[in-house]
């Protein structure tokens, strides 16, 4: 059970019905705003959470600040002040969530600025399936260098008895790495994917496992995230390969892929900006001035 406000409890799997599908609704696609995100980062953020009357409330921690979040709507003007006398910052807070606390804002005198590192970036689907034109062009012959490369390559929808082939790609991953960067929750949304509503595929070349991808639908279905995806690198253009394939088996009904933040890293910022986002999901962090 989830309590109500100002009594918070820590996420837990039992939860997942009671949470998803409110999140589920929420218009704006912010990645980090589904269960199985605050799931697999509950103890890099220690998440708990709250009901508001019907809309869920997050609070958290990172860095030495306690931060809290509003996935659904901002709170009423008293639960924001309650709020604030217990954390730094609002974190998070999407362009829909501003102007629908716009008076509670005013109100406390609050300072609304943009978070820019974590801007979640926005794709056509059309156009990653296609990666068709000039924009592309790079992208395509990556994706043709792979598949002449390594002509017997093939990929199906994950499932339970492929978690060995998948696990062993990010292991190799964790290996290549150097580092475990997020290895504690990829091995843990390989493990439960199914459970917390995620899908995804798993690439193989000559049969060998070579990559998987995973994420789920968000912005009430108009809008596809992808959480994770680990692959080889000995397999130059894997990673194209896989964005463009896995884009290209999704549903008509996906308008956008979102594929997160990029949290401030140059050099992943870079790279994402190559795939030339259309527009991104814009989050804000609110202090008292």
């Amino acid at each position: 059970m989830i309590p109500f406000f100002p009594e918070f409890a820590p996420v837990a799997l039992e939860q997942k019905d009671e949470i998803a599908p409110v999140l589920a609704q929420t218009p704006d696609g912010v990645s980090e705003f589904t269960f199985a995100n605050l799931y697999l980062f509950r103890a890099r953020y220690d998440y708990k959470v709250s009901w508001d009357a019907d809309r869920l409330l997050v609070s958290g921690e990172r860095d030495g600040k306690k931060f809290f979040a509003t996935p659904c709507a901002a709170p009423s003007l008293d639960v924001l002040k309650a709020l604030f006398d217990t954390h730094d910052y609002w974190k998070g807070i999407s362009e829909r969530v501003i102007e629908d606390g716009r008076q509670q804002i005013a109100e406390l005198g609050l300072e609304i600025a943009e978070d820019r590192d974590n801007f979640d970036y926005l794709y056509l689907k059309r156009e990653l399936s296609a990666l068709s034109g000039k924009k592309f062009h790079k992208k395509k012959n990556l994706v043709n260098a792979f598949m002449l490369a390594n002509p017997e390559h093939s990929e199906i929808p994950l499932t339970r008895d492929k978690l060995g082939d998948a696990i062993a790609v990010l292991d190799r991953w964790k290996v290549d790495k150097g580092s475990d960067g997020d290895y504690v929750a990829s091995r843990e949304a390989l493990e439960l994917f199914d459970t917390l509503g995620m899908d995804g595929r798993i690439f193989y070349v000559k049969n060998h496992p070579a990559g998987y991808c995973l994420g789920e639908p968000v912005a009430r279905g108009t809008m596809y995230a992808v959480h994770f995806e680990k692959a080889i690198d000995e397999y130059k253009g894997i990673y194209q390969y896989i964005n463009q394939v896995f884009c290209a088996g999704l549903p008509e009904n996906f308008t956008y892929i979102n594929r997160e933040q990029d949290l401030g890293d140059e050099g992943l910022r870079q790279a994402k900006e190559t795939y030339r986002p259309c527009g991104f999901v814009k989050k804000h962090t609110g202090k008292p001035r």
